[in-house]
């Protein structure tokens, strides 16, 4: 009898250690990308309190990273950033035995070139970045593929992600290359497409970019679906267009910084996500696609049937995942600058 009870209080010594620690979170993520509702029901079943941090872009996103080097547990970067981030050793790896709920995933979003076997990884959505146009002010024939955005009539009426990968997609499918390009030859193809394209832009948005397609700034933005998706479903007069050129496909993952100080918190919050419950209120709520294939049989019909959150096949087909660029993204960024400032001298 003392043995067993020896025993008992081991197990529940090991239960209170693996459950022990600061019941603290700092997430960094995209800006409106997480529902309150998820946050606010995780901490209730956990006892863990969230801190939200956002961003608007993968570039700023990695120079904190790269600067503060702690203070965020988890963040949220692209694939092509996660490829960077994991070269760099700026990621911790996973503990995925704690990670139960990732058989619940999609074998496609698994496994990817960017971080083989999911070392380092977990992923939160993908989706596409194309073009929404409001018919209501363009007509449906205006712009139909990403070559008319170079039309005179697109003067002031334009708006582009605040990113330089984005902006130089539509230049270089414009061209005919991959959205993955580095031949520094293309490379400036396009960044002289692009300096014609430049003052057709009224405006820069990475943040909320469907508040100009609302309001009537803009009728023309290249966003990413999800904001296409809630802008359509308030003003069913914006549409959304997978351009015939090509268009970008991407995919978010949730991943642990190095500095992080609370890593048995986020692999809690990972394993969380993962439930096809909550990863289901998620794409509900946010209007992107979920990698979780049991969570695609619990969304609402008129969801899982949108092809703006979940295109066709054929249309999948016509996208590209974009992927860690290397040392030619020192490029992108470079011609960027020379863009956004208007430095366009050689």
């Amino acid at each position: 009898m003392k043995k067993v009870l020896i025993a008992i209080a081991v197990i529940i010594m090991c239960a209170a250690s693996a459950h022990a620690g600061s019941n603290e979170l700092y997430l960094y993520i995209w800006s409106e990308y997480i529902p309150d509702e998820v946050l606010e029901d995780f901490t209730k079943e956990t006892g863990i309190t969230v801190h939200l941090s956002t961003y608007d872009s993968n570039e700023a996103m990695y120079a904190k990273i790269k600067l503060a080097g702690q203070g965020y547990d988890l963040i949220v970067p692209s694939s092509d950033y996660v490829g960077l981030m994991r070269r760099q050793e700026m990621l911790l790896p996973l503990d995925k035995a704690k990670l139960p709920n990732l058989s619940n995933l999609t074998p496609r979003f698994v496994n990817q070139s960017f971080d083989p076997n999911n070392e380092y990884s977990v992923p939160y959505m993908w989706g596409s970045t194309a073009i929404a146009i409001n018919t209501g002010t363009l007509g449906h024939t205006a712009v139909e593929s990403i070559a008319d955005l170079w039309k005179p009539e697109m003067d002031g009426r334009l708006l582009l992600p605040n990113e330089p990968r984005e902006a130089f997609v539509l230049a270089l499918k414009k061209l005919g290359y991959s959205v993955n390009e580095t031949d520094p030859a293309h490379l400036e193809e396009a960044y002289q497409q692009l300096k014609i394209l430049m003052p057709r832009v009224r405006a820069f948005d990475s943040d909320s970019p469907k508040q100009a397609l609302l309001s009537g700034e803009i009728s023309v933005g290249v966003v990413w679906n999800g904001e296409a998706y809630i802008a359509n479903s308030e003003n069913p007069e914006i549409i959304y267009l997978y351009p015939p050129e090509g268009f970008s496909l991407w995919m978010d993952s949730m991943c642990i910084p190095k500095g992080a100080k609370n890593i048995a918190e986020a692999h809690v919050f990972l394993n969380y996500l993962l439930r096809p419950d909550v990863a289901a209120v998620i794409s509900t709520e946010m209007g992107y696609s979920t990698p979780n294939a049991k969570a695609i049989e619990l969304l609402p019909e008129e969801v899982r049937n949108n092809p703006i959150v979940y295109p066709s096949e054929a249309e999948i087909q016509r996208g590209e995942f974009e992927d860690d660029l290397g040392e030619a993204m020192k490029l992108y960024d470079e011609y960027w600058v020379k863009l956004k400032t208007g430095n366009t001298q050689p």
